[in-house]
């Protein structure tokens, strides 16, 4: 079945290539079709393109559907186009002619726009809340380990005195900008396309304000020319907030396999979450952390692939952008998937203590001791100098302390502070206010 069929067969290499792998794709936007649906159907009886008395008939079905996509049961039968076709088929085999007015006033084009906003949208909800979660974790560990030193590095040359308080607790911070490339992917998926049709409107006199309440849109793309023109640009959008997500997990994880290495051995993993070699018996490796940053290079890809897709579109729609659903959802499914591997690793990371003692460290305290004959009154050039003598002619033995009480510093994380950031950046992501919208949309 195809929503366009007008009885004449498509030749079968034509109809395969041109499908593509949408059958088994849109098994994934199966809820999102039906919740679509359900808003619109309830629309074109409010505006008198539907009996009120098959309204009730209709949506019971459709519940029928959406119950069966989220067990994951629904299927595409052979034949059958695309998820669209499958659930106006089914709706039609139930209720006859009924079954046949909900697509007045849509195209698949503004079909599958609502499918891929209401999926992006409850994915980037379902990402929001692992990454606050991860935060946390984060979070708990920089209060945990503030006062164990572990050495800084610039050029992968020892530095400063860093502590674990400090590095753990950067990358919690770095989650709640983060936090805030999601929340402004958020608002890009929570606006409703729903009604342009083929990107030019439609002569029925449709409500589009409505079923952008029903589905518990925050707004709507109101000229039908741009909510076409979204396609492609709301991916991007998301596609750039999960880089940015990415890039955060993924210098996590190389800092974590080179922590691990014996020339570094700053930090421990439970022998349960390291994998071993099949000749070295002594080998236990960090393979998840190495895989992580593999993934997360691999996400950061993704923004440039959908862009050199889009890159050359006029307005109006083409084939080109069903492409694009490969890579949106294999985006949210990567990414979820690394975020619950973080959780599970980063809570149990242990730390060595005394790190700092070791001779090779030694040059570490050379910033503080200029600091610290800077503070008695030597000029801070005069200070740096004599210290970079001594060093030079092996004489260096410094005060191995470190006392830092500027705002972010090992002294002064400002924890609370960066939760601060985070709170108000994941304020703006409202799970709560779709859901009750949806559940709302759902009751027959």
């Amino acid at each position: 079945m195809k929503l366009w069929d007008k009885g004449f067969k498509v030749d079968k290499a034509i109809e395969a290539f041109t499908i593509g792998n949408d059958n088994v794709l849109d098994l994934e936007l199966a809820p999102f079709d039906v919740l679509g649906t359900m808003a619109h159907i309830t629309m074109l009886a409010e505006v008198g393109l539907l009996e009120k008395k098959e309204l009730p008939k209709l949506k019971k079905e459709l519940k029928k559907i959406y119950i069966t996509a989220l067990k994951g049961l629904f299927t595409i039968e052979p034949g059958v186009e695309d998820v669209h076709s499958q659930v106006e088929m089914l709706l039609t085999k139930a209720m006859g002619d009924a079954g046949k007015k909900v697509h007045a006033a849509r195209s698949r084009n503004d079909q599958v726009l609502v499918d891929l906003k209401l999926y992006g949208r409850a994915k980037t909800i379902e990402i929001a809340t692992l990454t606050q979660k991860l935060f946390d974790a984060f979070i708990k560990q920089s209060e945990t380990h503030k006062n164990v030193l572990l050495p800084g590095y610039t050029h992968l040359q020892v530095a400063m005195p860093s502590s674990f308080g400090l590095w753990f607790g950067a990358y919690a911070e770095s989650l709640s900008d983060d936090m805030e490339m999601l929340a402004t992917a958020y608002k890009m998926t929570n606006q409703n396309p729903l009604g342009s049709a083929a990107g030019y409107g439609s002569s029925f006199p449709i409500k589009r304000k409505l079923t952008t309440q029903l589905l518990g849109f925050e707004d709507l793309h109101y000229n039908v020319v741009y909510a076409q023109m979204t396609r492609g640009k709301t991916e991007k959008t998301v596609a750039a907030a999960m880089a940015s997500l990415a890039s955060t997990l993924g210098k996590f994880a190389a800092d974590a396999c080179l922590y691990m290495s014996q020339n570094f051995s700053f930090i421990t993993l439970p022998k349960e979450f390291t994998t071993g070699s099949s000749i070295m018996p002594h080998k236990k490796n960090p393979d998840v952390f190495e895989l992580l940053r593999s993934k997360c290079n691999a996400m950061q890809a993704v923004q440039f692939e959908l862009a050199m897709m889009t890159g050359n579109l006029t307005s109006g729609y083409f084939r080109d952008l069903q492409l694009l659903k490969e890579k949106y959802i294999y985006l949210f499914k990567e990414m979820k998937a690394c975020l619950e591997m973080a959780l599970l690793m980063v809570p149990n990371i242990g730390v060595k203590k005394d790190i700092l003692k070791d001779d090779k460290y030694v040059y570490l305290f050379s910033v503080e001791e200029v600091n610290r004959r800077a503070t008695k009154g030597l000029p801070f050039r005069d200070a740096y100098k004599q210290v970079g003598i001594e060093i030079e002619e092996g004489n260096f033995n410094p005060e191995r302390t470190v006392k830092h009480t500027h705002e972010g510093s090992i002294g002064n994380l400002c924890n609370k502070e960066i939760q601060r950031k985070m709170k108000n950046a994941r304020a703006k992501i409202n799970g709560a206010a779709v859901d009750k919208a949806i559940q709302k949309l759902l009751k027959v």
